[in-house]
């Protein structure tokens, strides 16, 4: 039986559905909420600002986003095929490009946070 790499693509992938399913509606709320001038006082600019500097902090955000990314990338995957497109290499080789690059640049501003 020959070996497969699709573990290494479905990981992330799930990895990165549960992060926007438990994520992003919280984030999309509290988005919602600071816009109608109702922010929490543990959302402050400052307590953010805090979070975002310290190594916890950079790890979760960077989880949340690099999942994200990872995860939307295999679903624009999938959809491309659906759609009719069959050079599954090509796109799954420009959207995990894109994914890892998106990665690596949220990556390096959160370290000059």
């Amino acid at each position: 039986m020959a070996k497969s790499h699709k573990p290494v693509v479905w990981f992330p992938f799930a990895a990165g559905g549960t992060v926007i399913a438990f994520f992003i509606p919280v984030i999309v709320l509290l988005t919602f909420m600071a816009a109608l001038g109702h922010v929490p006082a543990g959302l402050s600019y400052e307590k953010m600002h805090a979070f975002a500097g310290s190594g916890l902090g950079k790890l979760i955000i960077f989880g949340v986003v690099a999942l994200s990314l990872w995860s939307s990338a295999h679903r624009l995957r999938c959809t491309f095929y659906d759609f009719g497109v069959r050079a599954d290499t090509l796109v799954a080789t420009i959207l995990y490009i894109a994914a890892i690059a998106a990665s690596l640049l949220s990556a390096a501003y959160l370290l000059q946070i």
